[in-house]
């Protein structure tokens, strides 16, 4: 069974960094997508924020996070990070991560098959 956990959320001012984790269990590396998404608020649109084609290592960004976040994974300990810097008070959201079997529109989130529990990420001024 395909299990995805984040880690890493919290508190943190504006200007501020964090480093967000993806453990992912019951599945082995292979090619496909992974994701991070995040949602402002329940019932707010989930917004793609960083992908990755993980055979290649291709990368693909939210231009809201352009130059601040980067997405990278350790296919070794199967774990997705996210590095997040210059936080602002918008970036504040539940987090989450996802993998996709067949990578496409990777922002996409109806794309994603496999979503972890999220970790919450709060920026205040």
């Amino acid at each position: 069974q395909v299990q995805l956990v984040e880690s890493g959320g919290g508190s943190v001012q504006a200007g501020g960094s964090l480093r967000l984790s993806c453990a992912g269990y019951g599945y082995t590396y292979s090619c496909d997508c992974m994701a991070w998404f995040r949602q402002a608020a329940p019932g707010k649109e989930r917004e793609g924020v960083a992908a990755i084609y993980t055979c290649i290592g291709s990368t693909y960004y939210a231009d809201s996070v352009k130059g601040r976040f980067t997405i990278s994974q350790d296919n070794a300990k199967n774990t997705l990070y996210l590095q997040m810097n210059t936080l602002k008070p918008e970036d504040t959201a539940m987090y989450y991560c996802a993998r996709s079997l067949r990578c496409g529109r990777v922002l996409d989130p109806e794309r994603y098959n496999y979503w972890g529990q999220g970790t919450q990420v709060t920026v205040s001024s």
